[in-house]
Parts: structure tokens; sequence; C-alpha cells
């Protein structure tokens, strides 16, 4: 089987299945397990992802409104890799290629790959799109024993925290400039973790709120800055376009020394296994009196 992966959370879900040697081709953002950087890469962004926040923000709503993709394929790559076994997605025009490209893309093709397509809005979606992607390639067991790993993880995290009398008020940031409260599996996982998101929307995008009468007047005990796309230094680094607005001393997560940057890349924005590390990582941080600390490289406190 040749596989291309069309985003980072399909990749890092084959190399989970054992299907790794089978990866030809992937995106520029394939970056877990570190062996997915030695594939082909036959997508890249159109947007200078090295920009701030909020320059980033402008180029992808000039480039939506102006009919324009966000990623571009690498069609003489794509071709050369001789996919017969692609996964992408049709859930998020910022996060991956339209699934109609690359429908389009795989037409041209000599033979006709075999497509799946992954849309997931909860953590329970995810779960069984690796059931789904192990199916189709045929490593059933395997997903099945990693679906079921994954699921009593989860669990030992619920059970804990259920065990506990207080449920912070937790704010996760999944956009900076503008403020993007974390939509999807966020707030499930926030609720599995031990906490309340009175701002984000469980299953659906996230949208931004204005700073004054969302997050400000939700006044959360917990701040988690998890920008999409973002790993742990490059979260930190935006902190302070944060720390500007008016009343943000007055938090009472700031307060109290509990804002935190995450390395949301790897463990909130894609829809893979690492999720639950996610679900792990905000436990020890909403409740540190339960759970250990959160491992180096994955959070760091800010204030």
């Amino acid at each position: 089987m040749r596989i291309c992966s069309l985003l980072p959370s399909a990749t890092e879900i084959a190399f989970a299945l054992g299907l790794g040697d089978e990866v030809v081709a992937v995106t520029h953002e394939c970056d877990y397990p570190p062996e997915a950087r030695q594939r082909r890469v036959v997508v890249k962004s159109a947007v200078d992802s090295a920009a701030d926040s909020a320059a980033i923000d402008r180029a992808v709503r000039e480039r939506v409104q102006a009919g324009r993709g966000l990623y571009a394929l690498d069609h003489q790559g794509f071709r050369a890799a001789q996919p017969d076994f692609i996964i992408t997605q049709d859930l998020c025009e910022v996060c991956a290629l339209d699934l109609s490209e690359v429908e389009r893309a795989a037409d041209a093709l000599p033979h006709k790959p075999k497509i799946v397509s992954l849309a997931p809005s909860t953590l329970g979606d995810v779960l069984d799109d690796i059931a789904r992607v192990g199916a189709a390639a045929g490593r059933e067991a395997a997903a099945g024993a990693l679906v079921s790993d994954l699921r009593a993880r989860i669990e030992r995290v619920r059970e804990l925290t259920s065990r506990s009398d207080t449920r912070p008020r937790v704010a996760c940031v999944e956009w900076i400039e503008p403020i993007y409260p974390a939509g999807h599996w966020v707030p499930e996982m926030v609720e599995i973790a031990g906490g309340i998101d009175g701002l984000g929307r469980k299953g659906a995008p996230a949208k931004p709120v204005p700073w004054e009468n969302a997050l400000r007047a939700y006044a959360p005990e917990v701040v988690v800055l998890m920008p999409c796309g973002f790993g742990l230094e490059r979260a930190a680094a935006e902190a302070p376009a944060l720390a500007r607005l008016a009343g943000w001393r007055d938090l009472p997560a700031v307060k109290a020394g509990r804002v935190f940057a995450v390395n949301g890349s790897a463990y909130f924005n894609r829809p893979g296994p690492r999720l639950v590390d996610g679900v792990e990582i905000l436990a020890a941080l909403i409740h540190p009196e339960i759970f250990p600390p959160a491992a180096s490289g994955a959070a760091r406190r800010l204030a």
C-alpha cells in the first residue's frame, strides 16, 4: 500500500497503526513521529506561518474572501508518489486542502486510489476515525487496541477528576489576535479534565469573541493558550498580546498564577491520538492537587 496523508493528524494515526513504512507522501506540517519528516512533502502552505497571529489572521481572511486556497498541492510530487490510499479531511478549510481539490487530483492519477476523508468534531469522533482508518487499511486489530487504550486513559482521568469538589472555570484560547476560544473537541477535553469551559462550543468550530464582554467577563480561573498550529515556544511568545489588554491583570487566573502556554500543535489542535495526552496535560494544569506536573515541553506557566 502507498499512503498519502494530507493532514498531520492522519499521519500520526497511520504511524500509530503501524503503517509508517507505507506512508509515501505527507504535508509540510507532518512532523510527528519524527520519521514523518523523511517522507515526500506534497502540500505546502500559501500563508507565511512565521508571521504573528494578527498577520496570519489577516492573510487567511484575505485569501478566503478572494476564494484562494490556503494550501498548495505539488501535483508533480503527488503523481510521483503514486498513492493508492489517500487520507484527507472535510472539516476545516484552514487546516488542510479542500476535499474537492484532493478528489480532482486523485481523478488525474492513472489508477483510482481509495480516499478516506475525516471530519471529526468531538473526541469520540476522533476515536471513531482511528477505527475507520484502521478498517480501510486492513489494520482493524491494531486500531481496536489503540482505541481501547486511549479510551481507558480518558476514563482514568475522568474518574480521578470526579473525586474533586472543585471545577475551575477554564478558558482555552485557540487564537490570540483576534481571540478565539477553542471549539470542537477541546471543551470536552476540559470537562473530562475536571474544568468548566464556558466559552468554547463543544463539537462546533471556534469563533472569535470580544475581549471585554466574553473572555474578561467570564473571569476564568485557569487560562490555557493553545494557538492553532503553534508549539510551546511560539504560544508563549504570543502571550504578551493578551497581557496588554485592559483588565488582563485582574483576571482570577492571572492573579493566581494559573496562565499557561501549551504545545497546541502536538496535543490540542490535531485530531489524532495525542489528544489524549492533551486531556492528561489539562488535568495536570486544572487539578495539580491530583495529577503530577505535565511533562517538560508540553506546558509552561506564564503568570
